[in-house]
């Protein structure tokens, strides 16, 4: 009979520790900020980029300059327009890049925040490509020859 009923607790035990929800979420938030490099006014057609970013291109549709910047511009994608900003062609610049990464969630009910990290990474010298900081836009034309 004692078997019987401590089986019966085990198994009220387990009930009550499955029933209990464990939900987590993982933020991630990349800022980019240009530190250095020389005052640039570029022209050209924006276009999405393959890391969810943007780029200017020429009238062939070639990368002039990888856009740096934190807004979105979506709005701006196949249109030209002039873009102001700091930025390099060359080696004379330097790109500061910020990551930050952080836990929360809730056991049970009770919200938990957990531990965050951030991280601070700087560029410089030639990065293999032509980018410019986004101070200013304006919208040339409608659409990108």
């Amino acid at each position: 009979m004692r078997l019987i009923g401590a089986a019966i607790a085990v198994v009220c035990c387990a009930v009550g520790l499955g029933a209990q929800e464990i939900k987590t979420t993982v933020t991630q938030t990349t800022k980019f900020e240009v530190k250095d490099g020389h005052d640039l006014k570029v022209s050209g057609c924006v276009r999405s980029f393959e890391d969810a970013g943007y780029m200017l291109t020429d009238d062939a549709g070639q990368l002039k300059y990888v856009l740096v910047t934190n807004d979105n511009l979506n709005k701006y994608v196949g249109h030209m327009v002039e873009i102001k900003g700091l930025g390099s062609d060359g080696d004379d610049g330097r790109i500061e890049i910020e990551r930050a990464v952080g836990t929360s969630g809730v056991i049970g009910g009770e919200k938990i925040d957990g531990a965050s990290l951030k991280q601070t990474k700087e560029v410089t010298g030639d990065l293999g490509f032509a980018y410019v900081s986004v101070k200013s836009v304006k919208k040339i034309a409608n659409a990108c020859p």
